[in-house]
């Protein structure tokens, strides 16, 4: 891992690859929560605890408990790709503000 000076605080290059890796990995254990959640408590549970995470939201009308498996699979793929787009792009930006040193 590449280390450098600034201002006093030595501040350590984010492996890109690696940071979005666990940051898809990440975002796909949190669907696969929800799936657990909605598979395990049924319809009602399932609208009241994601009306207290959406601050008020009433999800009523677009809560679905009926699924089929293939669309849970493209679910989790879709969110993992998402989860390493955004985990690549925060550590590229963290990167790209440490500047460029030459060596």
């Amino acid at each position: 891992m590449m280390k450098f000076k600034k201002a006093g605080i030595i501040m350590e290059v984010i492996n890109i690859k690696r940071f979005g890796m666990a940051c898809g990995v990440t975002f796909a254990l949190l669907y696969l929560g929800c799936v657990l959640v909605m598979w395990t408590v049924g319809k009602e549970a399932s609208i009241l605890f994601f009306n207290s995470l959406m601050h008020g939201i009433d999800v009523t009308s677009i809560i679905r408990t009926h699924m089929p498996w293939w669309e849970m699979v493209m679910g989790v793929v879709e969110i993992f790709i998402l989860g390493w787009l955004t985990g690549a792009t925060i550590a590229s930006i963290y990167n790209f503000g440490l500047g460029r040193q030459k060596r």
